[in-house]
């Protein structure tokens, strides 16, 4: 089981009063997003609300006075005198904590968004950084997704959780000091009132975070079919394959579990809230039977209990703010706890090196190296040991699965190994930068991303700090054959390559592909990885393409993977993998001549074209030394 996945079981069963050791963490973590954000509005807004507090315990002390003026033996005319400085610091107080309260909600408001920006940021620079190999990982896409869902929002949440709560906690610590003043007795008794009321909030909230947190899979899962029903690029496979009635059978499945699971959570939540309310309601009505009491007895005068009316009123709507804080608060804890536990855990999956990566290189030495994927019982690349050298091309082929591309993104340093060792001008790249290597590093593939930006961007992505202008883009797409057809275009360059966008244009696979050649191209880099290149391309662009990249290539160091032997007749070598292990290495003259498994291949693909009877299968062959 992934460590992060024990930490959510462990998290879901935190209990209340562990969370509630945890809350001082969590005020913590809240207010050190708030002041990194922005310290300006978080100074406003706690200063303002302490204001506010000590404004209220005046105001509060102001209301008794008058009340003992109003109250006093005397004429009507004489009081009311009597009673109008206190009612000015009332009235003042009252206008001055609303101006107050107004400043600290403005502040409020505007470190909200900063929060929030800060968060994403802080995610997406680990996202865009983590080892290729953690999206590899169900478990750490899970924790990714925790995180940047409800986790992310979260942050934003709890610094206005955090503020609310000061909010509250102040007005209490106000009202308290003014009850002291009046009935020492009243204050513990309407704290005791409130705590059923703020067990049962905090509880209803943990109830609502383990269901969600077990249900992780099902969202996900019901997130891809939603993106799989509503999507155009699968509206076409949907229709002609008839699939709509399948992924609704499968999608009603899944949101069928999760509206049972939410009426449960409902029906718990229901119960806990029923509880509390109960419990509170019994509180709140002896609250209020002692201070009659006291008023019969005398032992509170009948100003002071007209001002502890007020308080107590008081005192339960801070209390009331207080404990939903509290629980929001708790709540918005536990899945910040996902952002703050997914930033660890993927900020110790980002490669680090002590050394300078190579300044480009001469060759590249692969020394006996494997690479394992999680969960896979057979290594993907096994024992490999091969030479590059600038200038030269290297073909990788062999059948599906059998780990060229793996070995690809092992040279170039995208993985890391499990064993073994890549050395760029003996230099070993799992002691180097890993941007750093990647600089010198060019990908051409048959998974491009249709990036929705312009045509121009589109090409110049793939070395966006480039300077020059238009002419090297323009030659990058010459190269690849995809400058007419960008000319073709209604704006040309400057053409939106997104229908989700008005105004928007969408491209065919193959001149998608002649794109993301370009991009490969114009990044102009030491060692480019050819990867499929020519899979969604015609014959005539095929060929040209190659013939292309034999030009473009003359300086650099290629590695070249496809399926159509044809293409790699010209390579310097061509290395045939078969499960993960290099079998058979050669020319293609050497590797014909040798009659192995790349001769039955090649004689395969050769007998579509002749019509001919394709060779018997043949047994793996030792590689050529």
């Amino acid at each position: 089981m992934p460590a992060w996945l024990a930490h959510g079981r462990d998290l879901a069963a935190t209990g209340f009063w562990s969370m509630a050791r945890r809350l001082p963490v969590l005020v913590r973590q809240a207010l050190g997003l708030a002041w990194a954000a922005s310290r300006l509005d978080t100074a406003a807004a706690v200063l303002a609300h302490f204001a506010s507090g000590v404004l209220t315990a005046l105001g509060l002390l102001a209301t008794r006075s008058v009340a003992e003026a109003l109250l006093t033996q005397g004429p009507t005319p004489a009081r009311v005198r009597a009673a109008i400085p206190a009612l000015a610091l009332v009235a003042g107080a009252t206008a001055t904590r609303a101006g107050l309260s107004i400043a600290a909600g403005w502040a409020q408001a505007r470190l909200s968004p900063q929060v929030d920006t800060a968060a994403q940021v802080s995610l997406f620079d680990l996202t865009t950084r983590v080892e290729l190999a953690a999206f590899d990982d169900a478990g750490f896409a899970d924790d990714m997704e925790r995180a940047h869902g409800r986790g992310v929002d979260a942050a934003a949440m709890l610094v206005n959780d955090v503020i609310d709560l000061t909010t509250g906690f102040v007005g209490v610590a106000a009202t308290a000091a003014t009850l002291l003043v009046i009935q020492p007795l009243l204050l513990p008794l309407v704290v005791l009132a409130a705590l059923p009321v703020g067990w049962a909030a905090v509880r209803a909230a943990r109830q609502q975070y383990v269901s969600l947190y077990q249900r992780i899979a099902w969202r996900r899962r019901r997130w891809m079919l939603e993106h799989l029903m509503a999507n155009r690029h699968t509206a076409v496979e949907v229709r002609t394959n008839t699939m709509a009635g399948f992924l609704l059978d499968r999608y009603r499945q899944v949101t069928g579990a999760e509206t049972r699971a939410d009426l449960t959570v409902a029906r718990q939540q229901t119960v806990t809230r029923l509880i509390g309310g109960l419990l509170g309601g019994i509180a709140a009505v002896g609250v209020y039977l002692i201070l009659g009491l006291l008023i019969i007895d005398g032992g509170i005068p009948l100003a002071a209990a007209a001002a502890a009316l007020v308080a107590l009123q008081t005192v339960q709507g801070a209390l009331r703010l207080a404990v939903m804080a509290t629980n929001r608060l708790y709540e918005d804890g536990l899945y910040f706890t996902d952002f703050t536990g997914f930033v660890d855990r993927a900020g110790s999956r980002v490669a680090t090196s002590s050394g300078p990566p190579p300044d480009g290189f001469s060759e590249i030495a692969v020394d006996r190296i494997s690479l394992a994927y999680p969960d896979s019982a057979a290594p993907a690349v096994d024992d490999v040991s091969l030479t590059l050298r600038r200038g030269e091309t290297i073909a990788l082929v062999g059948e599906n699965g059998s780990g060229k591309t793996s070995l690809a993104k092992l040279i170039a340093g995208l993985y890391r190994p499990t064993s073994g060792r890549v050395r760029w001008d003996g230099v070993d790249l799992t002691d180097t930068d890993p941007d750093g290597i990647r600089e010198h590093v060019a990908v051409i593939t048959q998974e491009y991303v249709h990036w929705p930006f312009s045509a121009r961007q589109n090409v110049s992505i793939g070395r966006h700090t480039r300077s020059g202008g238009d002419p090297p883009v323009h030659d990058a797409a010459r190269t690849a054959g995809a400058h007419q057809m960008i000319l073709d275009l209604p704006h040309g360059y400057d053409t939106l390559l997104d229908r989700m966008f008005s105004g928007g244009q969408e491209l065919s696979g193959g001149q998608w592909q002649r794109l993301a050649a370009a991009r490969g191209f114009y990044r102009d880099a030491a060692l480019l990885i050819c990867d499929e290149p020519s899979a969604a391309l015609d014959a005539r662009a095929e060929h040209a393409l190659f013939g292309r990249l034999r030009e473009h290539a003359r300086d650099k160091a290629v590695v070249l993977i496809t399926h159509r032997l044809a293409n790699v007749r010209h390579a310097d070598r061509i290395y045939l993998m078969h499960h993960g292990r290099l079998v058979e290495h050669g020319t293609h003259e050497q590797l014909v001549a040798l009659g192995g498994r790349y001769a039955e291949l090649f004689a395969l693909q050769a007998a579509g074209y002749r019509d001919e009877q394709p060779p018997e299968p043949v047994p793996a062959q030792p590689a050529v030394q």
